[in-house]
């Protein structure tokens, strides 16, 4: 999961309130990792599956897991699901559980539903049946690591629609100037948010910071932006 997705999962989609409950409906790797995580930062989760040996896995790592269709309006009533203030369709290949838990959801009353979906087509058909927001794991994943791949650079994250941020080596072409004097939010149209210098930690870039050969720079930017800020030499 990309760091948007997992940010905005624990924030009510278009306000400042933050989600204290996130229902999570199936229990794969996605769902489970999705599920652990949250409870670990001390987030109230339930947690719903149709499969009794994933059911019974979760139970020793999750406190509230239960066995259930989640296209049941009777269910979704009983777990009251319409209290929770996110829930996340994690379901993999079964489109059509897929689309009918998140309409269900939606339908039950939800606010707010993620859901996970496998190929643009069917975050289409996700959005069209009440999906707030849609996200594809293994597409993200993969750009992800693409960028890496090219060697151009360390790190990459979608952190926003059409943003990025990401870790890159800093091009010879700034080597001894100061951040102020590259004037790269200018010529570049990115933010150099934080530097690494040799052995140290990151520390915020401020104008005055000055670039040394190998050091590393977190940016941020639009995606065209970024990636030729990448290419730079």
């Amino acid at each position: 999961m990309s760091n948007k997705s997992f940010r905005k999962i624990i924030g009510l989609h278009g306000s400042e309130t933050r989600a204290r409950n996130v229902l999570v409906v199936g229990l794969g790797r996605f769902g489970s990792s999705l599920a652990q995580t949250l409870v670990e930062m001390q987030f109230e989760v339930r947690a719903i599956d149709t499969d009794d040996d994933l059911v019974q896995k979760a139970s020793s790592n999750l406190p509230d897991v239960l066995e259930g269709d989640a296209t049941d309006a009777v269910l979704l009533k009983q777990v009251s699901a319409a209290d929770f203030d996110v829930a996340v369709v994690a379901i993999g290949a079964d489109l059509e559980a897929s689309i009918l838990t998140t309409a269900a959801l939606k339908a039950a009353g939800v606010e707010v539903v993620w859901a996970k979906a496998l190929s643009k087509e069917h975050a289409d058909i996700l959005r069209l049946v009440g999906a707030t927001e849609v996200v594809l794991p293994e597409r993200d994943m993969g750009e992800r690591v693409a960028h890496m791949i090219s060697g151009q650079m360390l790190n990459y994250f979608e952190t926003d629609d059409g943003f990025r941020t990401a870790e890159v080596r800093a091009p010879a072409s700034l080597v001894g100037k100061t951040l102020g004097e590259a004037a790269i939010r200018q010529t570049a149209s990115v933010n150099v948010v934080a530097v690494k210098q040799g052995d140290g930690p990151f520390t915020f870039a401020t104008a005055s910071t000055r670039v040394a050969a190998e050091d590393l720079l977190v940016i941020a930017g639009d995606k065209a932006d970024v990636e030729r800020f990448a290419r730079k030499k």
